[in-house]
């Protein structure tokens, strides 16, 4: 089995990265769905401030990597060639990944921070950060568990600034293109 990662800040695409690769018959593994699991189980609404305190709380308890070791079991139960992990928030959980995957590629996206305000605004989930300070300080948290450092161990970025066709042209070209090298 291959296992690819997706990694970026809020809203930057990794979402619309994973529906089209979904597409393309490739099943994902969603691991903030991992720790919503974790908010329900304790009773707590899937707001922003309750799914970032639960993160927290299973890194300060198991460790920055602690999510991914949670995913591994869950990826290794898929029955497919290829399986996507959406959502990786630190180079630790990469690391995690790379040692239990072999041949593990990470794709990075980019997006300038207006307009993944413009896009947290209008997608309306439970969890998003409708507001500049928020949104900052959404990525700031994500930033302490290493999101900069995971973004920078991408073997291959792509930059989300155009218009969702755009980027779905990107997606599928660069999915392509690992399919090509081998990768998947």
């Amino acid at each position: 089995m291959k296992v690819l990662g997706v990694v970026g800040f809020p809203a930057s695409g990794k979402g619309e990265f994973s529906k089209i690769a979904q597409s393309m018959g490739i099943p994902v593994i969603v691991m903030g769905n991992i720790i919503r699991d974790e908010v329900k189980r304790a009773g707590l609404l899937p707001t922003d401030e309750n799914l970032g305190k639960t993160a927290n709380l299973l890194r300060a308890t198991g460790g920055m990597d602690a999510v991914a070791r949670l995913c591994v079991p869950v990826i290794e139960r898929e029955q497919a060639p290829v399986v996507l992990v959406d959502g990786i928030r630190g180079d630790s959980e990469v690391r995690v990944f790379r040692t239990h995957f072999p041949g593990f590629v990470l794709v990075g996206i980019d997006s300038p921070f207006d307009q993944r305000l413009v896009r947290v605004n209008a997608r309306g989930r439970s969890d998003d950060s409708h507001t500049r300070d928020t949104l900052r300080a959404r990525d700031e948290r994500e930033m302490a568990w290493g999101l900069a450092s995971a973004l920078r161990e991408a073997d291959y970025m792509i930059g989300n600034t155009g218009t969702l066709d755009d980027f779905t042209r990107q997606v599928k070209d660069l999915l392509a293109r690992i399919r090509e090298e081998g990768g998947i």
